[in-house]
């Protein structure tokens, strides 16, 4: 198995503040690596240590076997970055952005040419090349800068949150894609807030919390290590508050969700019977019953409560 990210015991400290604790961590060549953990918890302190922004106080980091510390040059070669707070030079057009990146990298400029007529026809900004990027979009700009991100046709590519505050058709054709370059061979480090992002895209997933990897795994994985997070969703042809339901020891917890109420239980099938005893008793009528399992978030949200 070839790895495409390593890191041991990689530490940042900001004074006294310990950002990112001693962690280590191996990135598999081809996979869809996803790094969630709540705000502050060191998600881009790392991806800025790995890709060679600030340097780390303890620890290594390596990108296709390059040191980021010892060997600068080659391991930027080999990857792209599309950092979360990050903008194209809004009074250059499209076409320009991609051409100074690519001057950056060192790419001829005949490779730049083509790989940047690709690339915008790719994402949809080919007719837009030669306008003025002030006149974009958020969308159509974060297109651009994944574009910019792949102008030197990197092996690892770093993606921090490329789909925040997105609408909805501009976020799944960024997901589409990176999907289709992961195809190409492209790793992919992503880090996100949204779950249902990561398990759709995320062959595993890493959480982090106040600097610490609280767990690597597959999602289902990480899922299945949670049976008592199972659930029971149903609602009620009248509305039903949470202090009406009657305890019931196979329910570890309830959440209302809109006119729906959820029970979180380890035993889904008692769950069922008993609520269709209580509708019959109250006079009610059940309108949706569904068993879930666990999702991503409720593992997310447990391991980070669990690690604080």
């Amino acid at each position: 198995m070839n790895i495409a990210i390593e890191t041991s015991g990689l530490t940042k400290y900001y004074g006294e503040l310990l950002a990112v604790d001693h962690i280590t961590l191996d990135v598999r060549q081809g996979e869809i690596f996803g790094f969630l953990g709540p705000n502050g918890a060191g998600k881009t302190t790392t991806v800025r240590m790995l890709t060679g922004i600030i340097k780390p106080s303890e620890g290594v980091g390596k990108v296709m076997s390059h040191d980021i510390q010892r060997e600068p040059l080659r391991a930027k070669q080999v990857i792209g970055v599309v950092p979360e707070m990050s903008n194209a030079y809004v009074d250059l057009s499209a076409w320009d952005n991609l051409m100074l990146m690519g001057e950056l990298y060192g790419v001829s400029k005949k490779d730049r040419e083509r790989t940047a007529g690709r690339l915008l026809q790719d994402f949809g900004l080919y007719d837009r090349r030669n306008q003025l990027v002030k006149g974009f979009s958020k969308g159509m700009k974060q297109r651009l800068l994944l574009a910019m991100a792949l102008i030197n046709e990197p092996q690892v590519l770093f993606l921090d949150e490329p789909t925040s505050g997105l609408d909805v058709e501009s976020a799944r054709m960024i997901k589409s894609f990176i999907q289709e370059l992961n195809k190409g061979g492209v790793t992919v480090f992503l880090t996100t807030h949204n779950m249902e992002e990561a398990n759709q895209l995320c062959d595993r997933v890493a959480i982090i919390n106040r600097g610490k990897i609280v767990a690597v795994d597959s999602p289902e994985k990480l899922r299945a290590t949670s049976s008592d997070l199972q659930s029971v969703v149903v609602s009620f042809d009248k509305p039903v508050k949470e202090g009406e339901i009657p305890d019931i020891p196979a329910i570890s917890g309830i959440v209302k969700m809109g006119d729906k109420l959820k029970f979180y239980t380890s035993d889904p099938g008692t769950v069922v019977m008993l609520l269709t005893d209580f509708a019959r008793e109250r006079g009610l009528k059940i309108m949706n019953l569904n068993t879930l399992a666990p999702s991503l978030e409720d593992v997310f949200v447990r391991l980070s409560k669990e690690a604080s």
